[in-house]
């Protein structure tokens, strides 16, 4: 049991992110409404105790309750833990909206920002619900796949918001001995380093499809993290944020691993595939393909070079050849590293 008190918490979205988090607030003694809107698969949670789909090979703690009806699933609580993609999250929160009448906190624990608003999820949120029923946005990202945390792996995140009792009341939500929970106050920086690595993660899997190695990858990495670095200093994080967890931690854990959803489609895309196929075979949402468009439009909104972002725009968006681009990146204009550094840090000196 919590020793902080049960409490009800709704998981909106049942895919494996969902259901992994799910398991850890079950874990922890809570009460836990998982929400979905296949029948078949909340039947299987409830009676099977499985979500083999998702997280197969899995039993889910007898804490896990799975729901079709939103309503009912977001009756009587105040917590609200948002685990679905992007693309759908205004829909979504077009729903909630209509089925509570007490203000709630949301959590959102997706990684992407939306292409031409180029909002943040937790300024999506903000802008979807009456502030009557928003006590206040939650963002919870790090290096951690599904699949790992629903096997009780150590796992490490961070919390993040404006409003830090806020961010630290889910963060004994959800702490436990297998899933450590930091907080940071940077909410703009853990957003945009969770969202901004998945584009790295597909340059990643692309290299590795090309068959050009580590020393490629590593390189890919670490001129990646430059790059991030660069458009949040502009738009307001603090650059300290990206040698942390949601940074270089989730930076190397997506880069590197079989388990990414978005390195798998760059590894897919590296052997020749097209991206319709990839998209089609991969069976589940890319995060990283709608965030390339809007990192692409936010470089020229904030005037930022980030050419490994350029690059995979016009693989993904413009059918440029995979191995041309990644080729004209190795040949670009030679540049000082540690200048670049300082730019970085110089910007936000400035501030």
């Amino acid at each position: 049991m919590n020793p902080n008190g049960e409490k009800k918490v709704a998981v909106i979205g049942a895919g494996s992110w969902g259901t992994a988090l799910a398991m850890v607030l079950a874990d922890n003694g809570h009460e836990v409404r998982l929400w979905g809107h296949k029948h078949e698969q909340i039947s299987e949670i409830n009676e099977k105790h499985t979500n083999n789909k998702y997280l197969p090979g899995v039993t889910l703690p007898s804490g896990i309750t799975g729901y079709s009806s939103l309503e009912a699933a977001l009756e009587g609580l105040r917590i609200i833990i948002l685990a679905v993609p992007t693309k759908a999250m205004r829909e979504v929160l077009g729903k909630v909206r209509t089925l509570i009448s007490d203000a709630v906190t949301i959590v959102h624990v997706s990684k992407g920002i939306e292409p031409d608003t180029l909002l943040r999820i937790s300024e999506m949120i903000e802008e979807e619900m009456p502030d009557e029923l928003l006590s206040d946005v939650v963002v919870l990202s790090g290096p951690s796949h599904a699949e790992e945390v629903s096997l009780k792996h150590p796992t490490t995140v961070t919390v993040s918001s404006s409003n830090m009792e806020a961010a630290e009341e889910i963060q004994d939500l959800f702490i436990n001995q297998n899933f450590r929970v930091y907080t940071n106050p940077d909410l703009t920086g853990v957003e945009l380093g969770g969202a901004l690595k998945n584009i790295i993660a597909l340059a990643a899997g692309i290299t590795d499809g090309l068959g050009y190695g580590d020393n490629a990858k590593a390189a890919l990495i670490t001129r990646g993290l430059a790059e991030i670095a660069r458009l949040g200093t502009k738009m307001g994080a603090n650059p300290l944020t990206f040698s942390g967890l949601t940074g270089i931690g989730d930076l190397i854990v997506t880069c590197t691993s079989v388990h990414s959803r978005n390195w798998r489609a760059g590894n897919m895309l590296g052997k020749g595939q097209r991206l319709d196929e990839v998209l089609a075979n991969m069976g589940m949402v890319v995060e990283g393909v709608r965030t390339t468009k809007a990192a692409y439009q936010l470089a020229r909104k904030y005037d930022v070079d980030m050419p490994i972002t350029n690059a995979l725009y016009d693989v993904l968006f413009n059918g440029t050849n995979v191995k041309s681009s990644v080729d004209t990146l190795m040949s670009r204009m030679k540049t000082n590293e540690m200048e670049d550094l300082i730019n970085i840090l110089g910007e936000r000196l400035n501030d």
